[in-house]
């Protein structure tokens, strides 16, 4: 079940905002909990053991750092539940790649013993990747490391740890949310008609987002990575319709578990801030993906001696994180490739001092065009893909031939909707900014305007969702891209 779902729209959130509000504030939270086990167990129920599995190795090892009389006792707890963690991800995300790695690798070394890539030393098991283990995992060890900080407050409920760890709005695909940032919202949370309204609108822009634009460009991706040798127009009309595909496709989903969360009386944090507006890798990272960005710098670039042990730890720490970040996304090394070249970049700003360039654009454009460049490996199969694609970019294969079509729309119409979308995500205010997220939701009405201006920006947003739900009747919509990581 996906948020762009009919089993979602009109059948799974109804029913639970309307048990929800019917129940008295002491039974909401556990209905919610067993409202997202519901929601998680709607692809596969067997996983609903091991997210409840990382929840009591989490919450146990919480008792056990406040418990703790010596500063090792605590870091047995702490170490207990990032080993426990990350097991659990590292097996059912890493263990194939892993293991075919190792297997060619040592087929290569010594071909008598075995044929590169077969699977004497080890099988491989083909492991269904549970929905959003990368999410929750970190979400829940963030809890055991911050309390063994003091930067969060132990909590006594088990059943506000599940629910925290489950919360189904922001289950699969983040934001990842820290226990402190939740913990006086889980035990007290405000509810009311302006809250509610301002995350339906905020649901149904990220709806829009989706089904409108990311599910409409995403045909054009495959004039890239779907073409033997593309040629230059069909490898940068590709690639960069897989930059805006991912973009509000991500951004959507974000927006939608926002709008969820203030539907439910939880407020998330901010996870993008117009990215593709960004001056440089730097400061792209401070737009995209924001609670991955901090989580990373918190928990690994910090630790690892973060810019205070010099120079060159500084940018071998900023390669090494982003080589890590890149390999979370997936177990493929082209994605390990992704998390390079941004780290190389971002090792190259802190070596030139780069700060704020002396001519925005002309940053926006270089960061731009440095960042599509890396979206050919996230996206590729396979490196020698992505090397077809930038050979396509750089010319290398030439024009190419005419693009070839077979889309159910025009093509003319596909590329002028490719064209509003760039527009939109460099020219337009992002959804928080239109809503005025950073405002009390009690305080200012969304869009902060006059009663009829309000009326006609509401009106515009429900069409805005009756247009996507024309769309589902069409084409059922996709999975969100980050479902798979």
């Amino acid at each position: 079940m996906i948020f762009s779902s009919y089993e979602f729209l009109f059948l799974f959130l109804p029913v639970v905002l309307a048990g929800y509000y019917l129940l008295p504030r002491r039974g909401r939270t556990l209905f919610l909990t067993l409202a997202s086990y519901l929601f998680y167990g709607w692809w596969d129920y067997r996983f609903c053991g091991l997210m409840l599995l990382s929840t009591v190795i989490d919450y146990t090892a919480g008792r056990g750092i406040v418990g703790a009389d010596t500063p090792r006792g605590k870091k047995g707890w702490v170490v207990l539940s990032v080993v426990s963690n990350l097991s659990l991800l590292g097996f059912f995300k890493y263990y194939d790649m892993f293991a075919s790695t190792l297997n060619y690798g040592l087929g290569a070394l010594l071909p008598g013993l075995q044929p590169a890539g077969s699977e004497t030393l080890l099988p491989l098991l083909h492991l269904v990747l549970p929905v959003g283990i990368s999410f929750y995992t970190f979400q829940s060890m963030s809890y055991a490391i911050d309390l063994s900080r003091g930067r969060a407050r132990e909590t006594r409920s088990f059943l506000d740890f599940a629910c925290y760890v489950s919360l189904f709005p922001q289950l699969v695909a983040g934001p990842i949310v820290r226990y402190h940032e939740l913990a006086e919202q889980l035990a007290e949370r405000s509810h009311s008609a302006a809250k509610a309204s301002r995350g339906a609108a905020l649901f149904i822009l990220g709806f829009a987002k989706k089904v409108l634009i990311a599910d409409a460009v995403a045909p054009l991706v495959t004039l890239a990575f779907d073409t033997q040798q593309p040629g230059l127009a069909a490898a940068w009309v590709g690639v960069l319709a897989y930059a805006m595909q991912i973009y509000f496709d991500f951004s959507g989903y974000s927006d939608m578990a926002v709008g969820l969360g203030l539907m439910f009386g939880f407020r998330f944090p901010i996870n993008f801030n117009s990215p593709y507006k960004a001056v440089s890798i730097t400061d792209f990272w401070r737009r995209w993906h924001i609670s991955l960005s901090s989580w990373l710098r918190d928990y690994l670039y910090i630790p690892l001696g973060g810019n205070r042990i010099g120079p060159r730890r500084t940018y071998v720490n900023l390669l090494l994180v982003m080589l890590l970040g890149g390999l979370w996304h997936g177990a493929n090394w082209t994605f390990v490739v992704w998390g390079g070249m941004h780290g190389i970049l971002l090792a190259w700003e802190r070596f030139r001092g780069i700060g704020q360039p002396s001519s925005v654009l002309r940053g926006r454009v270089l960061t731009f065009i440095w960042v599509c460049l890396a979206w050919v490996p996230f996206r590729a199969s396979s490196m020698g893909q992505a090397v077809e694609v930038w050979a396509g970019m750089t010319g290398l294969n030439g024009w190419g031939e005419a693009i070839r079509w077979t889309g159910q729309l025009p093509l003319p119409a596909v590329l002028t909707l490719l064209a509003a979308t760039v527009i939109i995500a460099f020219a337009f205010p992002n959804t928080w900014r239109m809503l005025r997220m950073d405002e009390e939701e009690d305080v200012a009405p969304a869009f902060g305007a006059s009663w009829p201006a309000l009326a006609t920006r509401t009106l515009a947003i429900l069409l805005l969702f009756l247009a996507g739900v024309c769309v589902l009747m069409i084409n059922s919509s996709s999975p969100f891209l980050y479902f798979q990581f």
